[in-house]
Parts: structure tokens; sequence; C-alpha cells
């Protein structure tokens, strides 16, 4: 303004033309500034709007995102608590299309999933924004689903090579649409529905089954086929032909087996007797196996018949299969006779030490010098034999006595407990130190330890040489028998032991002096 009055002083503008200029100055100074007033206030305004509708978007997207309502700090100015909540609103917003971008990718992911598993989508509001802890749950459910479809899928590549080698094997054609998309569909358009899955296993099975039954059917035409072979005495050049069908259980391979089963069928009609008589031959090893007497195999008329008719043939292969079942059922204790018999023939070679003796002697006299076994004199070395052989049986003897004074120990602490009395393995009653006579036969009874009653009880015997004296010098020295009763023969088993009592005949097992020893 005094700039203002300079230039119109030197001008020589009149004071009232001065005092209308300065009022006009005024008044345009006033306007200029109520101006600016004005637009700070509507900048005021609009901080205050978007204030508001920062606010209230705020509250709109905790709400949506499921999070604590945003508290602004009120001590700030205007301008700061505009930007504050401004910025908070986008970072929110990017929150927001996050979330929803997620959701709709997993929502792709699922479609895939149930297409493939057939399986029900995820329930999820789609229009909604989904929380941190439903993408969290929505991703563990992808995940499951994901490796239920891994596991299915190796499961089906597993069982498709198995069906595949199966139908190869049964010379099997895919003939359902399930089978066909089984075998020649891509893995990939497989659907791997629960439903498919045991349809899948389902067939896997039925394959199986048939294959097994294969197998069995095979297996028992080879069975056939070698028995009929052996029957009917096929050259081994002609075995051979058939020889690359014995293994294996395609469906070819069967076919092969049974047209060969039917020509050996055919040719055994045609050779009847020989047939029969083979079969005859296999009956009579079974019945030495399960040693019957000649009245048990006299019970079998059909095997004196000489009608060699298909009739007679069905009767012979019906004995044969009751006997071999027989015998595989009580294998055990027939396997035990047949042991008893060997090593009866063992002890019945004892005599041959007198024997050896004498040729022993003979050949000291013949080249005058000692006949050594193993380095040492041949009496020596069954002396050592004897020894050791007694030292042997005297260590069982103790350890038994052990074993009883600890179980007597037990008895007298805990109580007493019942127990199953230990049978004499003796074919009758027998007191120590007698004598028991067997179709003339007299057998020197033994005590529990005895070489006799070994021998009746099964025990394994080597030949004299191999033996030592028991203590004391007396073969057959009378021991304390363990307390036990020994239940007599049975009239039948008596009967049926004929043949085997009879070997006994004739031969008397009576003490003899040996070089100071009795044998």
């Amino acid at each position: 303004m005094a700039a203002l009055r300079d230039i119109w002083e030197e001008i020589g503008i009149p004071e009232e033309q001065r005092l209308e200029r300065t009022e006009v100055v005024k008044k345009h100074i006033k306007s200029l500034l109520d101006m600016m007033v004005a637009e700070e206030e509507s900048l005021k305004e609009r901080l205050l709007k978007s204030i508001a509708l920062c606010r209230k978007e705020l509250d709109t997207l905790c709400r949506e995102l499921q999070l604590d309502p945003f508290e602004a700090e009120e001590e700030s100015t205007i301008l700061q608590m505009e930007k504050n909540l401004r910025t908070r609103v986008e970072v929110m917003l990017k929150q927001k299309r996050d979330r929803k971008q997620e959701l709709k990718t997993l929502q792709e992911q699922d479609r895939d999933l149930c297409d493939i598993l057939c399986t029900t989508p995820f329930c999820i509001d789609s229009t909604a924004v989904p929380s941190l802890e439903d993408l969290d749950r929505y991703r563990r459910h992808l995940a499951s689903l994901t490796a239920e479809k891994e596991q299915r899928r190796e499961e089906f590549v597993s069982s498709k090579r198995q069906i595949i080698l199966l139908m190869e094997e049964l010379d099997h054609t895919p003939d359902t649409s399930f089978e066909r998309d089984v075998v020649c569909e891509d893995e990939e358009a497989f659907c791997l529905s629960m439903d498919n899955i045991a349809a899948l296993q389902n067939l896997l099975q039925q394959l199986e089954a048939r294959r097994s039954l294969n197998e069995a059917v095979c297996t028992e035409l080879r069975s056939k086929i070698v028995a009929l072979w052996e029957r009917l005495q096929i050259p081994v050049e002609e075995r051979e032909s058939s020889a690359v069908h014995m293994t294996g259980s395609r469906a070819k391979t069967r076919k092969a087996l049974q047209l060969e089963v039917d020509r050996l069928e055919e040719l055994k009609l045609q050779n009847m007797k020989s047939v029969i008589q083979a079969i005859r031959a296999e009956l009579a090893d079974y019945w030495d196996k399960c040693f019957y007497s000649q009245e048990q195999r006299e019970g079998f008329s059909p095997y004196y018949d000489e009608d060699y008719t298909e009739t007679l043939l069905e009767l012979h292969d019906a004995e044969v299969g009751k006997m071999k079942s027989y015998y595989e059922t009580h294998k055990d204790l027939f396997e035990a006779v047949q042991k008893w018999e060997e090593n009866w023939k063992l002890f019945l070679e004892l005599e041959l030490q007198e024997e050896l003796e004498s040729r022993v002697q003979a050949w000291k006299q013949e080249h005058e010098g000692a006949f050594l076994v193993k380095g040492q004199q041949f009496m020596e070395y069954v002396m050592e034999q004897w020894q050791l052989y007694r030292l042997e049986k005297e260590k069982e003897k103790q350890e038994r006595h052990l074993k009883k004074s600890r179980q007597i120990e037990a008895e007298m602490m805990y109580g007493s407990t019942p127990r199953t009395p230990i049978k004499r393995r003796v074919l009758g009653p027998h007191t120590p130190g007698k004598v028991r006579k067997l179709n003339g036969t007299s057998i020197s009874s033994a005590t529990p330890n005895s070489t006799v009653r070994s021998a009746f009880g099964g025990t394994i015997y080597h030949s004299p040489t191999s033996r030592l004296p028991p203590a004391g010098g007396k073969f057959g020295q009378a021991r304390t028998p363990i307390r036990a009763v020994a239940k007599p023969p049975r009239p039948g088993y008596r009967e049926r032991n004929k043949e085997n009592v009879s070997q006994l005949n004739g031969t008397t097992l009576s003490a003899r002096t040996f070089k100071g020893f009795q044998v």
C-alpha cells in the first residue's frame, strides 16, 4: 500500500481517488484471501469426507476379511489421519483381491481333482471373501485330494500292469467297456473314483482266481500225466515231447496238458493189465511202508482179481489213494518203526565184534605186528570208544538228576504241579534184571539206559567197535528205572506185530564175556 501511495502521489492523483483506489485494493485483496480461505476450507472438507469414506470402507473390509476393526490415531492431524486411512484401505483391498484370486485358483484345482476322483467339490462361498482359516483349510483339503489321487494312480498303474499280464497269461481279450478302459485307454483319462478302484480290484481278483484255478488244474493234470507215464512205462523220449508243457499255467498249456491226459487215459484203457499191475506194485509199496500184515493185505480182494477191467482199475486207484492218505497221516510213526527195525539190525550186528577180534588176532600172527586203528591198537581203540560212551551216558544221568533235584526244590518252594508220567519206551512191562522171552528169543531186560531197552526205544546204535562197556564192566547193568507205569501191549497190536516179532526167533541176546567185560 505504501508503494501504491508513492506512485499515486507522483502521478498526482487526488486524495479522493487515492481513497477510492485504496478501497479497490482492499476489496481485491479481501476477495483473493476469501477465495484462498474457501479453497482451504474445501480441502479440509474433502479430507474429512475422505476420512469418513475410508473409515466406512475399512469397516466393510474388516468385516469381509474377518479382521478386527481398524483404530486410527485420534491425536494425529486431519491430513495424516486421511493418509493413514487411505493407505490402510489400499492394503486391505489388496488382501481382498489376493484372497479372491487364491480362492479362484484353489477352486480350479478342486474341480480338476473332483473330475478325476469323482468327488464333491469343497464347500465354500465363492461370493464372499474367504478368511485365512478358510483358505488354509481349503489348501489342506486339496493337498489331501492330491495325495489320494497319487495313491489311487499308483494303485491303478500297478493293478493295470498285473491285469495285462494276467490277461496275456489267460489268453483273455477285454470284452467289457470297463476292461477296455483299463487296458486300452490312456492312464491319465481313467477316472480314479472309489467305484472304479473297487471294480479294478475286483477284476484283478477274478483274474487271479482264474489263474489260481488254472495253476491248480495244471498241477493236477501234470500229476496225472506223471502217474500215467509211470504206470504205462512211457519212454523218456516220448515224455520229452510234452516237457515244454510241464511248467506254466497259460490257457494253451492247460489245453495241451488236458490233451495229453486224454491221450494217456485212452492208452491206459488199451493197456489195462499192465496199468493195474503197476498200481499193484505201488499199493504193495504202501503196504510195506505201513507194515501191513498178510491178513490185512488179503482184505483187499481186488488185488488178486485177474479180470482186468475199468472197475478193477478204479478200485485199485481208490485203495492207493486211501493207503497214501493213511501213510501221510501217520508218517512219523511209521518212520519211527522203520528206524527201530534198522536199529534192531544194528544191535544184532554186535556179534561181529568177536569175529572181528579173531580176525585182528589172525592179522597180528600173520604180520607179526599190532593192527592199528587211528594210530591205536584195535582193542585199545575199542576200549576208548566204550569209555567215551560211558562218560557221555554218565553225564546225561547227572543232568537228569540235577534237573529232578531242581524240580523237587521248586515243588517244595511253590507247591507241587501236575505232571504227566514218563512212560518207558518198551514193548511190555518188565522187571529190571529179568529176562523176557519173545517167541523163543531170550532178551536180557535192561534199565532205562541199557542197550537192549534203547534198541526197542529207537535209539541209533553203531557197530560194537564204537561202544564202551557200561560202568562196572557189566553190559546191561540195571539202573534205577524212572517211576512210570508201562502199559502192556494190546492183543490187537500183538497180532499185527507178529511179522516183526518173528524176526527175533532163533536169536539169543545173552551176555557174552569179551576181554574182561560183557557184551
